[in-house]
């Protein structure tokens, strides 16, 4: 694949990709095993189910499960399939047109706006924390960021030139951005189920 405005992907990148896309993959192609498992068997308790507040099964059955009539975890599978796809071809040196690196950030950004929908689905409606669902959260959330890292460190997307000083500061801090990000998240979840991890403690 040519350039063409898209720039010379790094190693870094590929990787990002690469895991993102198998472990979003692996987490979603889990979730639809189990859903078929209890469609086959209403009876059936899904692994990813381990107690009153850690578990799946509700996440399958209500609407949260599906998006316009199509189950979220084969969106996934199909959605990180292709995200994998395109790790493992800039690991073997492939320089993505910039049009297939726009394509990406518009899934990342489809795929986070999403998950962030389901977070208070999860948290305040189902009040249940499905662990398969938080690995993609994580892994969504880290692909849309470093995605957007790239695409703006490289011009993929341009910003005016007032916004590039910011721009290298949020580079050269992007961690801590992640960390905050999934930090908050993570109280979000403490919170809501205090009442339940204190009782483990």
């Amino acid at each position: 694949m040519t350039a063409a405005g898209g720039g010379a992907p790094g190693r870094r990148t590929g990787l990002l990709l690469t895991v993102t896309g198998l472990v979003g993959w692996l987490a979603s192609f889990l979730l639809a095993v189990e859903d078929r498992r209890v469609l086959n068997d209403p009876a059936h308790r899904p692994s990813c189910d381990i107690g009153p507040v850690v578990g799946c099964g509700s996440t399958m059955a209500g609407e949260q499960g599906n998006l316009l009539g199509i189950p979220t975890m084969l969106l996934g599978i199909g959605a990180f399939a292709a995200v994998a796809a395109l790790g493992v071809a800039v690991l073997a040196g492939a320089r993505l047109h910039r049009l297939v690196w726009l394509a990406l950030q518009a899934g990342a950004f489809a795929g986070v706006v999403l998950v962030h929908w389901l977070i208070p689905q999860s948290l305040y409606v189902l009040d249940r924390i499905c662990p398969y669902c938080v690995v993609v959260w994580i892994v969504t959330i880290a692909l849309f960021w470093y995605v957007t890292l790239r695409n703006l460190g490289h011009g993929v997307i341009r910003l005016p030139t007032a916004a590039r000083p910011v721009l290298g500061l949020v580079l050269d801090t992007h961690w801590i951005v992640l960390a905050a990000w999934y930090g908050v998240i993570a109280v979000l979840v403490l919170t809501r189920f205090w009442t339940y991890w204190s009782g483990l403690v």
